[in-house]
């Protein structure tokens, strides 16, 4: 018989061993069947970053009704490739989840994130795509407050998709209560002072990348970066056309001649 259930593919930037996503994994196992292949170490800031020159190993974790854990040697988005690959069979995911990351992936950090890299091919398939996060870098952050939220949005879209093209990028401040939910735009920021130099004893300079974050437009109230620090969760819809369109326009009037 056909099997009706929803397929949900996860994955993250963590490791397949994290809480966020033993956490996820627990929140929308009732919504069908998961398929989770995720790295095997942390795959931080791999962005859609793939394995072009290494070769790429799987393997099964755990397995219960219902739930297969897969881990890959790879980035963030080669899980995601090999999980449509190799692990699917003649399947096709319902919806792809990034996360639940250890830290947020508002404003330009979305750009670095491999879980919004996971988000990000599987919306390049036209799969309905989300990846959630929280502003707690702690590998025991406490994950129970998401829950309702996730699992609404979760049903949301296997009910209804998204349109081609676009995906969704939501952060979950930490807070005693929620102030609510705002749907807005990535905020303007930068990063500074990214990379600290050290001296090794045995006599070569060798260098941390770090950095601290500032909100350039701190006023603005339509931004993620304001909703989070006003204890908002932000939802930013995103989208793989990264084309400026107004920029397009004003540019078909220049003289290439």
């Amino acid at each position: 018989m056909e099997n009706k259930k929803p397929l949900i593919l996860i994955s993250n930037d963590d490791g397949y061993h994290a809480k966020g996503l033993r956490s996820l994994i627990d929140m929308v196992g009732g919504f069908g069947d998961l398929l989770v292949c995720a790295p095997e170490a942390a795959r931080s800031g791999f962005s859609c970053a793939f394995s072009a020159t290494t070769p790429l190993r799987l393997k099964l974790r755990r397995k219960w009704e219902g739930v297969e854990v897969w881990s890959c040697n790879g980035t963030p988005v080669d899980c995601v490739k090999l999980a449509l690959s190799e692990l699917c069979g003649d399947r096709r995911p319902d919806l792809v989840i990034g996360g639940i990351n250890h830290g947020d992936n508002a404003s330009v950090n979305s750009h670095y994130s491999g879980t919004m890299g996971v988000t990000m091919e599987g919306c390049m398939k036209y799969i309905p795509s989300v990846a959630f996060s929280i502003c707690d870098h702690s590998d025991d952050a406490d994950f129970r407050p998401l829950e309702p939220l996730v699992k609404m949005i979760t049903k949301k879209l296997l009910d209804e998709g998204l349109p081609k093209g676009v995906c969704l990028n939501v952060n979950f401040p930490v807070v005693e209560r929620f102030s609510g939910v705002k749907v807005c735009r990535m905020a303007r920021g930068t990063w500074g002072n990214e990379v600290v130099r050290c001296h090794h004893p045995r006599g070569y300079d060798y260098f941390w990348m770090v950095g601290e974050y500032t909100n350039d437009e701190p006023e603005a109230t339509d931004t993620d970066n304001w909703a989070l620090t006003h204890g908002y969760v932000a939802i930013t819809p995103t989208t793989v056309d990264v084309t400026d369109y107004e920029m397009l326009r004003q540019m078909q009037s220049w003289d290439f001649e």
